[in-house]
């Protein structure tokens, strides 16, 4: 038995799963964003995956404005376009490390250099600070809660969901 769908309900049922209050936290075309941003090899993390956040080095690949905007709890500020390893020589390499940045792209990239640095578990954040936040997760700026999140652009900003919206 066939089931016939009516065009407006199949363009209105696309439309949802688009949208980012949709049953996912996540929506589909962020999903897809991200899939084609990261490398399939390099192993990420998701937030759900993170209940403590003290057992991993965590490290902000953003800019400092950026990071000053609004970060993760106790997160370390590495950069992205100044970062050296000279900066990370007083991270242990056998303590997991938590790469994150806006989305992922940056962090990974990141990742990726402390692993040819002798690291041996190295994570990208999955989604960077726009999923953490739009899974109901806290940043912080100079020790307390905001609900700012510095979004590299507007453009990127659409994926916000939750939060208040920075960018330059």
């Amino acid at each position: 038995m066939k089931y016939k769908v009516f065009p407006k309900a199949r363009i209105l049922f696309f439309l949802a799963l688009l949208s980012p209050g949709f049953a996912f936290t996540q929506s589909l075309a962020y999903r897809t964003l991200l899939s084609s941003l990261y490398d399939s090899e390099f192993p990420v993390l998701k937030p759900e995956q993170l209940s403590d956040l003290k057992s991993y080095q965590l490290l902000d690949a953003r800019e400092k404005k950026e990071y000053e905007v609004s970060h993760l709890q106790d997160a370390t500020w590495v950069g992205f376009e100044t970062f050296s390893l000279k900066n990370v020589t007083d991270l242990d390499k056998n303590k997991p490390v938590v790469v994150y940045c806006t989305v992922g792209a940056r962090s990974e990239e990141i990742g990726k250099k402390l692993k040819s640095a002798g690291f041996k578990q190295v994570y990208n954040l999955y989604g960077g600070i726009i999923h953490w936040v739009n899974e109901g997760n806290p940043v912080y700026q100079n020790g307390t809660k905001t609900n700012q999140v510095h979004t590299y652009s507007q453009p990127w900003g659409i994926w916000l969901t939750k939060g208040e919206k920075v960018y330059d």
